[in-house]
C-alpha cells in the first residue's frame, strides 16, 4: 500500500494518482478516472477533482493507495 502524506488539508484524485506513480500525466489520470477504473473508500469514484481526505483509501489496478495527515 502507498502511503500519501497530506500538505494540505485535501489533495484531489487525479494528484493522488500521479503522486503515488499509478499515472504517467493527468490525462492518464483523467481517463483511468472517466473509465471508472478507480475506486475511492470502495467506491468508484469518476470526478477527477474528487477531494481525498486523511484516511481515505484509493484503489487503481490492484494498488492502493492511503491518504494521511
Amino acid at each position: 500500500m502507498e502511503i500519501i502524506k497530506l500538505r494540505e488539508d485535501y489533495i484531489k484524485l487525479g494528484q493522488a494518482l500521479k503522486a503515488a506513480g499509478l499515472v504517467d500525466s493527468g490525462v492518464d489520470a483523467k481517463f483511468a478516472i472517466q473509465d471508472g477504473l478507480v475506486r475511492v473508500n470502495g467506491e468508484t469514484e469518476y470526478q477527477r477533482g474528487k477531494k481525498l481526505y486523511d484516511g481515505d483509501i484509493v484503489t487503481f489496478e490492484n494498488n492502493e493507495i492511503k491518504i494521511v495527515k
